[in-house]
């Protein structure tokens, strides 16, 4: 029973309402103590109490999926409701993610995450939950564990066009939409796509979106991938953790986002190779920073770092003039930098740093 006690702290938490939690490691017991605390914590929520209403629905589209070669879960979303990814994603890498949308309640996460942690699959954590819920007419929840086992529910309450479809490794679920072809296109463009799963999450609202998406419009989108230890520097699980919390264009702005991310993820190889002194692998990789986001001064900087490096002074010149323009604070920065210490007498570098 040891694999289920992945974190001894897990019993303590349950006892919400001050009863003492079941001993630490034993999973059936502390199952037992999750059941009764849902109970407890759901029924008495306000959350779960309230009248569903046009003006507390939130019509969202999401898809939950997992890459198994990779062991990232992930969930991207998009809604006509301010900051729709503060409150519809509950992730743990190695766990679970759960989308809790319709009248969102974040305790489906919480929870369900604790509980798929001790041990219980995703459909008889969702059950429990839906029994203890009062709510759970106006609910739309989607689990998916990091065996890709998946539940989802969608309550007769929410608000239509409403419904969800789960496959492979994925959940595709929304609600307020224009019509089932919004869930259908998301399902088709994520089973249909390869490469990394944050771009074919995205690849999936996009076509969600042009099959007619939010009936009411766009506001909102997220963007979350995680795995354990897999966050910057081995710290934490969240890969990608990316956020539009209102925009005309979401989605635009979602990928515009993505593409800086993995642009910089691109100038940390740079680097590490110009670290290495190779000069041609650099710059491969500082290239494609640069055409990933051209915006992104960082990759004009490692790659003027390249031009030098093969002895091509006026385009590390030209590639150093971007990266002021886009960012006027590299004029400090630029001296500092020991890539171009052969610079740093020239007139011209000096001249567009302004000394």
């Amino acid at each position: 029973m040891r694999e289920c006690s992945r974190s001894d702290s897990v019993g303590r938490r349950w006892a919400y309402d001050g009863r003492v939690a079941a001993r630490r490691g034993d999973c059936v017991n502390r199952i037992a103590v999750a059941a009764l605390t849902i109970a407890s914590v759901l029924v008495a929520s306000p959350i779960t109490r309230a009248q569903h209403t046009d003006a507390a629905a939130e019509g969202t589209f999401s898809i939950v999926a997992r890459d198994p070669s990779t062991g990232e879960l992930g969930m991207a979303v998009q809604s006509k409701a301010l900051a729709t990814g503060s409150r519809t994603i509950t992730i743990k890498g190695g766990v679970a993610v759960v989308a809790h949308q319709s009248q969102s309640n974040p305790m489906y996460g919480t929870l369900g995450v604790e509980l798929l942690s001790a041990g219980m699959p995703p459909q008889q954590a969702l059950e429990l939950m839906l029994r203890s819920d009062e709510g759970r007419d106006t609910r739309q929840v989607a689990i998916l564990d990091a065996s890709g086992r998946t539940a989802a529910w969608t309550g007769s309450g929410a608000l239509d066009w409403k419904g969800h479809q789960c496959g492979r490794d994925f959940c595709a679920q929304g609600n307020i939409l224009t019509g089932p072809e919004v869930v259908q296109a998301i399902v088709k463009a994520f089973e249909g796509s390869t490469g990394p799963l944050a771009e074919r999450m995205v690849a999936a609202l996009d076509a969600g979106q042009t099959a007619g998406g939010d009936a009411r419009g766009t506001q909102a989108a997220a963007l979350v991938v995680a795995k354990p230890l897999g966050g910057s520097a081995g710290f934490g699980d969240r890969v990608i953790d990316l956020r539009v919390d209102d925009h005309r264009a979401p989605l635009t702005e979602l990928r515009r986002l993505l593409n800086m991310f993995r642009s910089r993820e691109l100038v940390a190889i740079a680097n590490a190779r110009l670290m290495e002194k190779n000069i041609s692998a650099a710059a491969e990789a500082a290239l494609v920073a640069r055409e990933k986001s051209p915006e992104n001064d960082e990759a004009w900087v490692v790659f003027a770092a390249t031009e030098l490096g093969a002895g091509r002074k006026s385009g590390a010149l030209d590639a150093l003039r971007r990266a002021v323009d886009l960012n006027p604070a590299n004029k400090r920065q630029l001296p500092r930098n020991r890539h171009f210490e052969s610079l740093f007498s020239d007139p011209d570098f000096k001249k567009m740093i302004g000394s």
